[in-house]
């Protein structure tokens, strides 16, 4: 069973690209600085018209996260953690937390960006833990 897959639009095309090619793609304001997660047509911050596309270091750190147990379909295999990561650029970002521990997550630990196939053609970021132990 193939899983629900993302709407596409000649403005998201550059960041399917980019994942598609191991990237992440965040905006930045040229006018204010302010980077910003999802794409958006002006900047959230200061209104400016068409914010650039820049590359994101793709590590973070998880602010909230839960575990799925009851799955949406046969296509997405339970349990699974969803997490919100804020990334070291700043923006808020949702994404799964694959190959950690259900047991061992907790608010504050490190991430890091890696991308999972999600369909023949699209690749969507996840998120790993940097480490394992709880943060001080």
């Amino acid at each position: 069973m193939l899983r629900t897959q993302p709407t596409r639009s000649a403005f998201s095309e550059p960041w399917f690209k980019a994942c598609n090619e191991g990237r992440l793609l965040i905006q930045r304001c040229e006018s204010c600085g302010h980077h910003q997660f999802y794409p958006r047509i002006v900047c959230r911050n200061c209104g400016a018209a068409e914010p650039a596309w820049v590359e994101a270091s793709g590590k973070g750190l998880i602010v909230s996260f839960t575990v799925v147990r009851r799955p949406i379909s046969e296509a997405y295999a339970a349990p699974y953690v969803v997490a919100l990561v804020d990334l070291e650029e700043g923006p808020r970002m949702m994404g799964n937390i694959v190959s950690a521990p259900l047991e061992g997550l907790g608010i504050g630990m490190a991430v890091s960006l890696q991308f999972e196939s999600w369909g023949d053609d699209v690749a969507l970021p996840v998120f790993t833990l940097l480490n394992t132990s709880q943060p001080s």
